[in-house]
């Protein structure tokens, strides 16, 4: 059964996804999670910083157990990755280009006005690319190597994704997949 706290939570989150944080208010919250105003209050004092702060926590939580589940299914990590990349192209385009990135709307709009929010984002990208970095390791790489193109794999895909939006169309992640398996295998 869900709560109020976790009404407003994943309201919360879909319309940090969709609208960005500054384009979100409490009232739309409060309308949208059929919550009262006082249960937003009670249950997250810190106002709209401190709701986000969570939402964005619960959303990278979500995100990091889908990759490390999807790199598990797949021994290749060129492979694994690639069809992770290819997954994320095809649930943007069944939004209508309207989600993908949760995270890196509020991350571009906060990074230099909220400590809080950008070290909640910081801290998501960091557990991201940890588990980016666990398929990639080997024997073969040091794990500098594993955690750089892991960096640059999130950083594919987190730029992937605006274009996609932006163009409305799943190329740029397709092209983003079949590059990142083509680095991940070359560099053995």
């Amino acid at each position: 059964m869900s709560t109020a706290r976790d009404q407003i939570l994943d309201t919360m989150c879909e319309l940090l996804e969709l609208q960005g944080y500054h384009a979100t208010g409490l009232n739309q919250i409060i309308k949208e999670s059929g919550s009262p105003k006082g249960s937003l209050y009670y249950y997250f004092p810190g106002g709209k910083e401190e709701l986000s702060a969570e939402a964005l926590s619960r959303v990278g939580l979500v995100v990091l157990n889908r990759i490390r589940q999807h790199l598990n299914t797949i021994d290749s990590p060129a492979q694994a990755v690639r069809d992770f990349i290819v997954n994320i192209a095809h649930n943007v385009e069944a939004s209508g280009y309207r989600a993908g990135g949760p995270i890196t709307t509020v991350a571009m709009e906060t990074a230099s006005s909220s400590d809080r929010l950008r070290l909640e984002c910081q801290g998501i990208y960091t557990r991201w690319q940890d588990a980016f970095a666990a398929k990639l390791s080997s024997p073969d790489a040091p794990d500098e190597v594993a955690h750089a193109l892991a960096g640059v794999i999130l950083a594919a895909i987190e730029g992937g994704i605006i274009l996609c939006r932006t163009s409305r169309s799943q190329k740029p992640l397709l092209n983003v997949a079949d590059a990142m398996a083509i680095l991940i295998d070359q560099r053995r």
